[in-house]
């Protein structure tokens, strides 16, 4: 049987669901149900609020709303190998987004410390506070990303902002997304796009807005409020073979997809339900390695 290279690694896009409380696996072509990938309650998994993948290429969970802990699980099985932060380790209380930094350490939004924890990216130790309550008037962090620049971007719910911060030090910069630009109302993920500019939810105007990504000046509400049924965007990512922008509509169970370049909708890529995914949340495209294939 001919082997596959990793070009021809199969993608799948994996979703959290609040309500179903595991992480189901879809085909990244067609957006058919495979299999659920980490069952509830998998290492005491209670509600996936965010997904990375590792420098390890292991699937790293934020369980939220359980006992404040980011587990680990195989990334080619959905195993669970470890509590990779422990509960409440470093102060961590109600995370929501992580990311890896340059530094290949975790980076995880404490939400009701007003936070932003780091550690170890190989041990799961508790480093420091990274970005401390006291910097930038950060309120309720949610999603994080390092940007092109190598700065830390947060979005800060309750002032409806998002705060951009030293990649190696912490040290507040400045509001790159100023309060309510553009109407932003609750920005929960963000991500930069292929055009460079940065693309964040608006969970209560049910749109993406687009900013600059070198100025952070409002551009457009890449999909604009409601295209496509989208209701509370709380996952946005650019990705799966096509590279169309694919959004999680937590309100009604669904994952829509628009093209990358307009913004326009092109379909209902999982449908509500699919697999009983229940308000979808939060999603990441994963590789299956060539070499687990035979």
């Amino acid at each position: 049987m001919t082997s596959l290279t990793s070009v021809e690694s199969p993608e799948y896009l994996l979703v959290g669901g609040f309500g179903n409380k595991s992480i189901l696996r879809y085909d990244q072509k067609t957006g058919n149900f495979i299999d659920i990938f980490v069952s509830s309650s998998s290492g005491g998994l209670s509600t996936p609020v965010g997904l990375t993948l590792g420098p390890d290429n292991n699937l790293y969970v934020v369980s939220s709303f359980g006992d404040s802990s980011v587990l680990r699980y195989d990334g080619q099985t959905g195993a669970f190998i470890d509590v990779f932060v422990s509960s409440n380790s470093g102060g961590l209380n109600t995370p929501t987004g992580l990311v890896f930094g340059p530094d290949n350490h975790l980076y995880v939004s404490s939400m009701n410390t007003n936070s932003v924890l780091r550690y170890d990216g190989q041990t799961g130790d508790f480093v420091d506070a990274f970005v401390p309550s006291d910097r930038g008037e950060l309120n309720q962090p949610s999603g994080l990303v390092f940007g092109p620049d190598n700065n830390l971007y947060v979005s800060s719910r309750v002032n409806n902002s998002i705060l951009r911060y030293n990649g190696e030090t912490g040290a507040f910069i400045d509001a790159f997304v100023a309060s309510g630009s553009g109407g932003l109302s609750i920005p929960s993920v963000l991500t930069f796009g292929p055009d460079g500019n940065l693309y964040v939810g608006s969970e209560n105007t049910d749109s993406v807005l687009r900013y600059d990504g070198q100025t952070g000046t409002f551009i457009d509400a890449f999909i604009p409020p409601g295209s496509g049924g989208l209701q509370c965007p709380v996952g946005v990512m650019f990705g799966g073979c096509d590279r169309n922008l694919y959004v999680s509509s937590f309100g009604n169970n669904s994952i829509l997809r628009y093209n990358a370049q307009t913004g326009a909708f092109i379909d209902t890529f999982i449908p509500s339900g699919s697999g009983g995914l229940q308000n979808a949340a939060v999603l990441i495209f994963s590789q299956i390695s060539a070499s687990t294939i035979n």
